[in-house]
């Protein structure tokens, strides 16, 4: 029977998902808190902390600790994480938990060490880092350890990293500051620019999830959304379509696009046929984005795929990457 003592974490900008060895993927929360400035208290942590965005007093702000995959606000995260894992744990642990985090691939050594040292703060007895395209290949079920080329896409909150893996390697990889939120901010700004219409990051992501699209044609929705009137300042409602939405994505969308280019182009010609062969696979939230498959596709003339659960297939290839590091040492 393992001990429940092998965490992995999905540190990621928009959520946490934490990953316990032997049980799965056991949390999933919004990397949101809601911090009281007069008493300089946490009030909140998560979802509860999420249901507060744009609706809080003066005093309390709701916060993302990280931005862009990285850490901004050193202390809150430490407090976050210790948080999540004994939300994780439960009661039921005396040992001090061996824990991977994974970072975007393109986090520096010292923004390493800060997440390395949050995780120690936080309780853990060893830490390991992944790198997030490491991690969502082997979640998304690629075999890493073979001489093939696989390349990965991972779009979450904050990052998109982008990585052809080999041999249980980054050959060629890339990592761009574009991605879920960008996409709801692209949708907040359209709605001002189309629609004099003030809406929230909630409101934003609703529409995302709802009718955006990255790609004509995918799908053909509408929804009312609801916000504030610029010229009047009063409540209003408009109706939005599927195709506005990609018209409103289009900036965002064709960054990531690019980056996947940029990395084709530096793949050594034999990596880049198995890529053909294998196709390009895509993990991360952001991901989710209807037509976004179609959109690469199109573009690269790869076929393109999203893995089986995207959302938390770098949480599971965190945590498997503390079981084969178990394993490797023959630790139980």
């Amino acid at each position: 029977m393992p001990s429940y003592t092998d965490i992995g974490i999905d540190l990621g900008t928009a959520s946490i998902l934490v990953y316990i060895r032997g049980r799965g993927v056991v949390l999933k929360e919004p990397t949101v808190v809601a911090f009281d400035r007069d008493q300089q208290k946490i009030k909140a942590i998560g979802e509860d902390a999420r249901l507060m965005l744009g609706r809080t007093p003066d005093n309390i702000t709701a916060v993302r600790p990280l931005r862009q995959g990285v850490i901004s606000n050193y202390k809150v995260t430490e407090q976050m994480l210790k948080y999540f894992i004994q939300k994780a744990l439960g009661k039921r642990t005396f040992r001090k938990p061996r824990i991977a985090v994974c970072v975007p691939s393109g986090v520096t050594e010292v923004e390493k060490k800060a997440v390395e040292d949050a995780a120690i703060m936080a309780g853990a007895r060893e830490v390991s880092i992944i790198e997030e395209p490491i991690a969502a290949a082997i979640g998304a079920g690629i075999d890493i350890t073979k001489p093939y080329g696989n390349m990965i896409v991972d779009i979450g909150g904050g990052t998109s990293d982008i990585a052809v893996i080999s041999l249980g390697g980054k050959v060629v990889s890339a990592s761009v500051k574009v991605a879920g939120d960008n996409f709801d901010e692209a949708l907040m700004r359209y709605m001002r620019q189309a629609h004099g219409l003030h809406i929230g990051e909630r409101t934003a992501e609703d529409m995302k999830i709802k009718i955006g699209t990255a790609f004509k044609g995918v799908i053909n929705e509408k929804m009312e959304v609801k916000g504030r009137n610029m010229v009047t300042g009063l409540p209003n409602t408009v109706v939005v379509t599927s195709d506005e939405t990609e018209e409103a994505l289009r900036n965002p969308t064709a960054q990531i696009v690019d980056a996947i280019h940029s990395v084709l182009e530096k793949t050594p010609p034999e990596l880049a046929a198995d890529i053909a062969d294998r196709g390009i696979v895509l993990t991360g939230g952001g991901s989710l984005l209807h037509g976004l498959e179609e959109l690469i596709c199109e573009r690269t003339g790869i076929n393109t795929m999203t893995a089986e659960d995207p959302m938390t297939a770098v949480a599971i290839g965190t945590g498997k990457y503390v079981e084969f590091l178990s394993g490797y040492r023959g630790d139980v």
